[in-house]
């Protein structure tokens, strides 16, 4: 059974790791999903055949977040442009949409398989950790 807890932080955590290195260090974005899979499946209670999902659903879910930040963000432009500009805010608030829509299909595509690999990782490092344990007891 899927830990919704635990897949809301690591959705949070993916938007957030993936937009703060995509503008600091962009080769990195990639690091966000993988995380937010790792961290979601990681403090999650459910079990290893879940983890897979887990992860997907963090990636996908920060996918949304992401491309809902970036629409708002460019909308926002777009609506300035249409304030000084008029004939040149239609084609603005068009393109915004256009590339809006691409950026969050991308996102999600990219953050759902990332975070499935980030949570079968997770998924491996919590189980592993616990035989450790058990085995010192």
């Amino acid at each position: 059974m899927v830990d919704w807890k635990a897949v809301g932080v690591g959705s949070l955590i993916n938007a957030v790791l993936t937009i703060v290195l995509t503008i600091s260090v962009f080769p990195l974005f990639f690091l966000g999903p993988l995380i937010g899979g790792l961290v979601a499946t990681y403090i999650g209670s459910g079990d290893k055949k879940d983890a897979p999902v887990e992860g997907g659903l963090t990636g996908v879910i920060g996918g949304l977040i992401i491309g809902i930040l970036f629409m708002a963000g460019f909308g926002a432009l777009s609506a300035i442009i249409g304030l000084i500009f008029a004939k040149v805010g239609m084609v603005a608030g068009t393109m915004t949409l256009i590339a809006g829509l691409f950026i969050t299909m991308v996102s999600i595509f990219l953050g759902g398989v990332l975070g499935v690999i980030g949570g079968f990782i997770g998924a491996e490092i919590r189980e592993n950790g616990r035989k450790k344990v058990d085995i010192e007891n």
